[in-house]
């Protein structure tokens, strides 16, 4: 979590989220998706405290280097299920140094509302458990060249096979036409409006 206050921009919208009906078992299920690099995790780690310390699923921590996007059967098994009977999740994160998963376990608790933050995280396959979904409003030509200087000259080999398999996934699984809101980060702060989702 951050320590300072999170930006006076999300306080309304925590109210929204925690308005919402549940939509995985007792949980209210949000994701905040958009392009590598656009700034996803600081924002949920705002949100989450403007939700007043609401749990985070990293995805880094269900992906691997064999898998950046073949996740969905180990979240559904280890996060998902669990959550819609109202029990904790548990699951063991990726070591992307080591590249294997670690022994350490993390867990979920079946909070009123829990965030999946990453990339395909408003994926097809789970958008019938969410309750909203938040996209990261910056293109990915803008959000790539973010992240590739934010990891250094060492993961640029890393960055191009990255960008080859995200572009394949959301063309294949889009994720923007379906978000409920769309989020800009700005100098200090966010703004937010409505997706295309939400509107229709």
């Amino acid at each position: 979590m951050n320590s300072a206050a999170p930006p006076d921009s999300l306080v309304p919208l925590a109210a929204r989220l925690r308005a919402l009906p549940p939509s995985c078992g007792p949980v209210r299920l949000i994701a905040v998706d958009g392009h590598a690099g656009s700034g996803k995790s600081t924002f949920a780690g705002h949100l989450a405290d403007a939700l007043g310390g609401a749990p985070v699923l990293h995805l880094d921590d269900l992906a691997s280097h064999e898998e950046l996007f073949a996740w969905t059967d180990r979240l559904c098994t280890q996060v998902t299920g669990p959550l819609s009977r109202g029990e904790r999740a548990r699951y063991a994160p990726y070591d992307w140094t080591l590249r294997r998963f670690g022994p350490q376990r993390y867990e979920l608790p079946p909070a009123p509302v829990v965030l999946v933050e990453g990339v395909g995280a408003g994926r097809r396959a789970l958008r019938p458990v969410l309750a909203h979904l938040l996209w990261m409003d910056l293109d990915a030509d803008r959000s790539w060249r973010r992240g590739r200087e934010r990891d250094g000259t060492e993961q640029s080999a890393f960055w191009d096979g990255w960008t080859r398999a995200e572009t394949e996934h959301f063309s294949a699984d889009p994720s923007r036409p379906f978000a409920d809101t769309l989020v800009r980060q700005l100098q200090e702060g966010y703004e937010w409006r409505q997706g295309a989702h939400a509107t229709a």
